[in-house]
């Protein structure tokens, strides 16, 4: 089974979205993990919005990337441009990055801000199954 890191800064939306996707959607043949460049708590709109697809992150935590130093991956994925200029080396693994827009920055009502939340989610998955579909 390959493992995969998702790295973002505060590791509250893209990378716990991420790291529960792919474990929901292709737990067979990975094992996702994700982690914050400067954690803090998981977007309670994100927690909704993957919900809503079924999948419940209530019960994650924010983690720190320093919890996972010395530890190979077959992939290390940046997924927003301030964890990549962050982002230490990981020994083995294969560099990925896509920036995905930052839910914590989103304003609104709070379904117009659950809305941009789904948009984000929505990319992130169809970005993962591109890019993973054909990896075994």
């Amino acid at each position: 089974m390959k493992e995969i890191l998702f790295i973002c800064t505060h590791n509250s939306a893209r990378s716990q979205m991420a790291e529960a996707i792919v474990n929901a959607l292709n737990g067979a043949r990975f094992k996702a993990y994700s982690a914050g460049t400067e954690p803090t708590s998981i977007n309670p709109y994100v927690i909704k919005a993957m919900s809503e697809i079924g999948i419940n992150i209530s019960k994650q935590k924010a983690k720190s990337i320093n919890e996972f130093q010395g530890k190979r991956f077959e992939y290390v994925v940046t997924v927003c441009d301030k964890a990549k200029e962050a982002c230490p080396f990981f020994p083995g693994e294969k560099g990925l990055h896509k920036n995905f827009t930052d839910p914590s920055e989103f304003e609104g009502t709070d379904e117009e801000i659950l809305q941009q939340v789904r948009q984000v989610r929505d990319e992130i998955k169809e970005w993962i199954e591109e890019t993973f579909a054909h990896e075994r």
